[in-house]
């Protein structure tokens, strides 16, 4: 039966460091997470993707770290947000203008 849900936080680190310290041992860094995660339970690929994750945020590998995606997702956020703000500006912007332009009138 599968597991949903999050690995602990302890689990994760250990399956990386024995892949990384280990993998000199194999043919190649996948079978060295496939005996990981044979020995510890995850799927090969979700060793992978930790394996992955630690080496762009340590810089052994090209790609953007975890500390820049998610700011990444922080400025994404707010700026939907802004965006929403200024919709909302816009609209009451127009309907004051033309409350203010019938007054004008009369």
């Amino acid at each position: 039966m599968p597991r949903h849900g999050r690995y602990p936080a302890e689990l994760r680190e250990r399956a990386v460091r024995m892949v990384l310290d280990h993998e000199h041992e194999y043919g190649s860094q996948w079978e060295a997470i496939t005996s990981v995660a044979e020995k510890l339970g995850p799927t090969a690929e979700t060793v992978r993707k930790w394996v992955r994750r630690v080496e762009r945020d340590t810089g052994r590998r090209a790609g953007p770290s975890s500390d820049e995606l998610a700011e990444v997702k922080r400025l994404r956020r707010e700026n939907a947000e802004l965006r929403r703000a200024n919709d909302i500006l816009k609209a009451a912007s127009a309907f004051f203008g033309a409350e203010l332009d019938r007054q004008s009138k009369r």
